[in-house]
């Protein structure tokens, strides 16, 4: 670490919204950088989450932490007095917490995607312009070793110019299907898939290219889950939920809460309070997001994007390749299936197997070594966290991977234009949703 608390004062957070996510966050301020930061609040909707994270938070003898439920959010800054909020609540929320910690001095770290619609894109941007206060996103994935690797292939000119990529995202039936269980399922709350999940691999495209998208074209459907679908498979036994249903009990697709120490505390205990249930059936009714998504990108640097987003895959992580007028790049990557809170979070998206070749033109094809590193989403977590709690930022001024809110938004440009052209069939115009600065 660079700074210490003798030298520097700690910096102050307060944390919004106390479910799965969170985790992250609060444990790595409690038991890793003690140092440099101090976690002042917590505040939720939900009073049982929050005595969760507190209970969490003293067992790494961190201290007792102040809760607040959200109408009391004013409240809570006023008499804590953080420096920065950090917003991990449901999609839809982001912007209200966002804007009002702006609006009351706070600078703030928010979870992808920023928001879910260019409507709240701009209310944003206008208290960022209004506070003169800071946002930054936390794109994790572009923390992660093999992924800043990529990025130094390209901008070191290896294959030339990159004219076209090729970008698909496997999600299996652990991972992917548990976007299909809970708030995610509503488009509504999450904007999809093409929002909620992609923000993550077109934020990437986007910095990898050190572009922005121009132009988009894709079409996308529910194929696989949904009551419909299973009909068409011949599946006659339905339910509403796991919890309490015979129909459930031998069901892969099933998540059983009771059987999870952290999903039962976070969830199935804390349902008395607002109803949520966190185990609904991937086969159910009332779905809205798709699972099989295809999309075409042009960027403003002329390079092309194809892109798919499998959410029934038989396996977790991606394969991207980039054609350039010098060559070639390839990548496979390997990640760990996980449900969300369901295990150990330094695990979630782990990269079990990496590889990257580098085909130039007239040369044999060579493959390059890729640095590993321990912890979730491929290592980048805990590159992450240092650089937002601990005063690191390794090679930042080489790899540009801080994101602000004009970053945020740029990400959630391409799968909002998405949706439009799912929806019209016509090619969108990037600028008709959302011109960026």
């Amino acid at each position: 670490m660079t700074q210490s608390a003798s030298s520097s004062p700690r910096r102050r957070y307060a944390l919004v919204g106390t479910g799965g996510r969170a985790g992250l966050y609060y444990t790595s301020l409690a038991r890793d950088f003690a140092e440099t930061s101090v976690l002042v609040a917590l505040c939720d909707t939900n009073q049982t989450r929050l005595n969760y994270a507190r209970s969490k938070i003293e067992s790494l003898e961190a201290g007792r932490v102040p809760t607040y439920l959200a109408a009391d959010f004013d409240r809570m800054v006023a008499e804590t007095q953080p420096d920065e909020i950090i917003v991990t609540t449901i999609d839809r929320t982001h912007h209200t917490y966002i804007i009002r910690a702006l609006e009351l001095g706070c600078d703030v770290i928010t979870e992808k995607p920023m928001t879910i619609d260019a409507p709240r894109c701009r209310e944003i941007f206008a208290a960022v312009d209004r506070t003169q206060r800071r946002v930054r996103v936390t794109f994790n994935y572009r923390y992660a070793p093999h992924n800043s690797k990529i990025y130094e292939v390209l901008r070191s000119g290896a294959i030339g110019t990159v004219t076209s990529v090729h970008f698909e995202w496997m999600l299996n039936t652990s991972h992917g299907a548990d976007y299909f269980r809970r708030w995610h399922r509503d488009a509504r709350n999450s904007g999809g898939l093409l929002v909620h999940k992609a923000t993550h691999h077109f934020d990437l495209v986007n910095w990898w290219l050190q572009s922005r998208p121009a132009t988009v074209f894709a079409q996308g459907d529910m194929r696989f889950y949904g009551r419909e679908n299973a009909e068409s498979r011949g599946v006659k036994e339905f339910y509403a939920r796991a919890h309490g249903s015979p129909a459930a009990a031998n069901d892969p697709f099933a998540l059983h809460l009771d059987r999870n120490p952290t999903l039962k505390a976070l969830y199935l205990d804390a349902e008395h309070e607002d109803g949520y249930h966190r185990d609904q059936s991937v086969f159910g009714d009332g779905i809205s997001i798709d699972d099989t998504m295809n999309v075409m990108v042009r960027y403003e640097n002329r390079a092309v994007l194809t892109y798919s987003l499998t959410a029934y895959a038989p396996w977790e992580g991606f394969r991207v390749s980039f054609n350039g007028t010098g060559g070639r790049l390839e990548a496979e990557v390997v990640e760990s299936s996980y449900v969300n809170s369901g295990g150990e979070q330094a695990l979630e998206g782990a990269a079990e197997r990496i590889t990257l070749l580098l085909r130039p033109l007239f040369e044999a094809p060579r493959e390059i070594a890729i640095e590993q590193a321990a912890g979730g989403h491929g290592g980048g977590d805990n590159r992450l966290l240092a650089e937002l709690f601990g005063g690191e930022s390794p090679k930042d001024e080489e790899y540009r991977r801080a994101a602000n809110h004009v970053d945020g938004a740029a990400s959630i440009l391409t799968g909002l234009a998405a949706n439009r052209a799912i929806r019209t069939g016509q090619v969108v115009d990037v600028r008709d949703i959302l011109d960026l600065p």
